[in-house]
């Protein structure tokens, strides 16, 4: 696939810097049908073509309910990749927009969303889930717990969820924002747009705005603020030198 070269440059030394993979693991990969998630099905399975441990793979989808989204084209990609794909099917969105009538829904959909796929994928006999969170994500989750709820904290790259024995890995957290888009507008990815009415309305979305500003008088500060995470040892990050693939960003600049 063309550029996936790149991709798995940034997938596969977060792989081996956080041991992600292990052999025999049954790994479902958490698909939204957006470029991150897509981007990191086929970093998956073309990184089981060749990595030493040797792993399963299956993909999965959990449909929210909303009218409109057609998940064809994602069966097609997955067809296309060898890999499985099972739909969820949920009535998350009812629930949160017409029964609960939520002003703020995202926290609550993203935790039923949660719960739904990583009980499906331990049911089928999945014992990790792949998401698809980027560089940027990484950056922007620290922010925003920082400035909305005053602590220090982000995801982790690695995770173990003891009530359902999965353990989540991130395995594109070296992995910038504008490579996810520059190698889903190459590859064409099979994006399917979301019909979520909350859909880029979101304080992640005011964040992203942020730094993009102040990005353009302090250029790095992204990149500053990961290595800070990394050299602070937040929530199991750790400074493994430099990151594979990743040029100076002030040698690079802003694309």
């Amino acid at each position: 696939m063309e550029n996936i070269k790149r991709v798995l440059s940034f997938v596969r030394r977060a792989v081996d810097d956080y041991g992600m993979i292990e052999d025999g693991d049954k790994i479902a990969v958490g698909v939204s049908a957006g470029k991150d998630s897509l981007t990191l099905l086929a970093a998956m399975a073309s990184l089981q073509r060749f990595y030493p441990k040797k792993f399963e793979l299956c993909a999965v989808t959990v449909d929210m309910g909303f009218e409109g989204m057609d998940l064809s084209p994602i069966a097609k990609f997955c067809e296309e990749l060898g890999v499985e794909y099972k739909v969820v099917p949920t009535q998350i969105s009812k629930i949160i927009f017409d029964v609960r009538k939520e002003k703020n829904p995202c926290s609550l959909c993203a935790k039923m969303r949660r719960g739904a796929l990583y009980g499906f994928a331990r049911d089928i006999g999945c014992n990790k889930v792949a998401l698809g969170h980027h560089f940027d994500d990484v950056v922007e989750t620290f922010m925003l717990n920082l400035f909305y709820e005053g602590r220090l904290g982000c995801f982790q790259p690695v995770t173990f969820l003891s009530n359902t024995g999965i353990t989540l890995i991130r395995p594109m957290i070296y992995m910038p924002e504008k490579d996810v888009r520059y190698f889903a507008s190459r590859t064409e990815l099979p994006v399917v747009k979301s019909t979520c009415p909350a859909d880029g309305n979101t304080e992640r979305e005011e964040m992203k705005k942020l730094l993009a500003s102040l990005e353009k008088e302090n250029k790095g500060l992204r990149y500053r603020i990961f290595g800070a995470i990394q050299r602070g040892g937040i929530d199991g990050y750790r400074e493994f030198g430099k990151m594979q693939g990743i040029k100076a960003y002030e040698d690079e600049g802003e694309e």
